[in-house]
């Protein structure tokens, strides 16, 4: 969009809405438009850039939230390392990471992932083994898949497939919280569009305060099964990451908009640290295949806030 296409935009919104809303409209445009083009330029790190036998993604965990609740874990710096992701979204992280050029290393990678972009950005057959347990694992109370599916279904995998490459995404500390659910509630049952924390907050109905207790739970909640994953998986060369991160309101921006360069979206954990399958705990092995349809998946989507 040129600036005169986005000028003429910007008349037809005062307009239409008032001069207040049409330019808060026409100022969001903007914002956006350019973090969009400044996106272009800042290529990130492939997760296949590095060397790892296991990759535990915490969907939407900034480093400093990590950073905050490392001294309550032996597996976790005080300081964790970062990063730059490839995209500030998980759409975009798997389009950017889930590529041919990493062809060989992904097809000796078994994904285990509770993040329904599966369905549109990767391909069945493109990795060495693939559970998509947010497919039969949804809990529609929660309105997400809960941690310990990941878990089992990545222990499973470790013992019964034994990959070269293990790669783990739980969708915590994303929102909805589990262990402090705040905002409205979720009704996948009627395919009702969740209203987003990030609006909330953005509109000053929620403090950031109270956003921030709240993802930071849910962190905790995540890691304690990470924990039992690296108690019972073998993987010398273990790293936590995250696909993205999320914005609390810098330069305007809130949750974690795609194609967005911000260090706080972009900028993400990367803990060295090690699995060791002590056999202390056995996955539960039921496991359910069922037929998603295209609603099924754009309202999980819209669960989690993405659409």
């Amino acid at each position: 969009m040129t600036v005169v296409d986005w000028l003429g935009r910007s008349v037809s919104y005062i307009r239409s809405e008032g001069v207040r809303q049409g330019l808060a409209i026409s100022a969001g445009e903007f914002k956006q438009g350019a973090a969009y083009r400044l996106d272009k330029r800042v290529s990130g790190d492939s997760i296949f850039d590095y060397e790892w036998d296991m990759l535990v993604i915490l969907d939407a965990c900034r480093p400093d939230l990590l950073e905050e609740v490392a001294e309550d874990y032996d597996f976790l710096p005080n300081e964790p390392a970062t990063i730059r992701s490839k995209g500030s979204g998980s759409r975009t992280w798997m389009d950017r990471n889930f590529t041919s050029e990493w062809r060989s290393e992904i097809e000796n990678t078994a994904y285990v992932t509770g993040n329904p972009y599966s369905d549109d950005y990767v391909n069945p057959g493109q990795f060495a083994h693939l559970d998509e347990v947010w497919r039969y694992a949804w809990d529609d109370d929660q309105g997400t898949v809960p941690a310990r599916s990941i878990t089992d279904r990545a222990i499973d995998t470790a013992r019964t497939h034994n990959p070269d490459r293990l790669l783990v995404h739980y969708m915590q500390p994303h929102f909805p919280s589990i262990p402090d659910p705040i905002g409205s509630g979720i009704d996948i049952e009627t395919f009702g569009k969740w209203e987003s924390v990030w609006d909330d907050l953005e509109s000053g109905e929620i403090a950031t305060e109270r956003v921030w207790e709240s993802y930071r739970k849910n962190l905790e909640y995540v890691l304690e099964d990470v924990e039992l994953l690296l108690e019972n998986v073998n993987a010398e060369n273990t790293i936590i990451s995250a696909d993205h991160g999320n914005a609390f309101g810098e330069l305007g921006f809130y949750g974690h908009p795609p194609h967005n360069p911000l260090p706080c979206l972009r900028r993400v954990p990367w803990v060295e640290t090690y699995a060791s399958d002590e056999n202390s705990y056995e996955p539960n092995e039921e496991r359910q295949t069922v037929n998603v349809s295209d609603s099924d998946v754009e309202s999980r989507l819209e669960d989690l806030g993405y659409l």
